[in-house]
């Protein structure tokens, strides 16, 4: 059986400034993402030129950090935030919903979109497939904190491990890395691979938001409910699971018109 590794949450102190493992993570899938990104902007279908590709991340950076903190707040700690409102802001900390991320970057590829005078699907298709590098890296942050830790297992588990955090010597599954694999690994090699031939307008991004939805639900059962929420539906489902249905069945719908529209065209 193992045990957390109990990393030092910062990573580099630079005088008063201490960087954070977990804004590190953030930075690299950044300037990843750009990486992986400026590759698609060389497709002749790209609706994103590489001079473009800067403001587009910029944009999708200020959607995931506002809107994930705000998500974090609204679906998981709203009581924490009216009793600490400055809390808020403490990202260093950990605490970003993937679901509140989601929205802020809706919302940016709807205003980059505009700006640039295309179509809302065509840049959520075009940077679909490169947001399970974030998400996975995201995933590796909250393993460095030793936080969002997996549900008890049984200690004949080669990689059980105790989380000192937990406040108990239970072995539990590092969920953390569960969601790494799944929604940082698996998902990205899909998304890559099916979006490496054309496909109808909607197809990529039915399909990132159909596949996530799956990959989240299936990691929730081996992660702890959070403990001041629990289960929140069915005595069984979790915030998360609760939060990716819809976005499994919008991911099914829009694969359904993109294919439909694809055979009309």
């Amino acid at each position: 059986m193992l045990v957390h590794p109990q990393f030092d949450p910062v990573a580099v102190s630079l005088g008063p400034l201490d960087i954070h493992w977990y804004g590190l993570t953030y930075l690299v899938a950044f300037v990843g993402g750009w990486a992986l990104a400026r590759l698609r902007t060389s497709r002749p279908d790209s609706p994103v030129n590489a001079e473009q590709l800067g403001d587009l991340l910029f944009y999708m950076a200020l959607g995931v950090i506002l809107g994930g903190r705000f998500g974090y707040v609204l679906f998981y700690h709203f009581e924490r935030f009216l009793a600490e409102p400055l809390w808020l802001i403490q990202i260093w900390e950990g605490g970003m919903s993937f679901h509140g991320g989601l929205i802020g970057v809706l919302a940016a590829m709807l205003m980059f979109a505009r700006r640039i005078d295309t179509g809302f699907f065509n840049i959520a298709d075009f940077i679909a497939p490169v947001i399970p590098v974030g998400l996975g890296l995201g995933r590796i942050g909250n393993f460095i904190n030793g936080e969002l830790w997996g549900r008890p297992t049984s200690p004949e588990l080669p990689w059980a491990m105790v989380f000192p955090q937990a406040g108990d010597a239970l072995p539990r599954h590092p969920s953390q890395l569960y969601q790494f694999a799944l929604e940082g690994v698996l998902l990205f090699v899909v998304l890559w691979w099916f979006s490496a031939r054309p496909r109808p307008r909607m197809a990529v991004s039915g399909l990132f938001l159909a596949g996530y939805g799956v990959l989240r639900s299936v990691a929730e059962f081996y992660r702890e409910p959070d403990a001041h929420l629990g289960f929140v539906l069915l005595d069984w489902m979790t915030m998360g699971q609760v939060l990716s249905v819809p976005m499994i069945v919008a991911g099914v719908i829009l694969l359904f018109l993109a294919y439909r529209q694809g055979r009309s065209a």
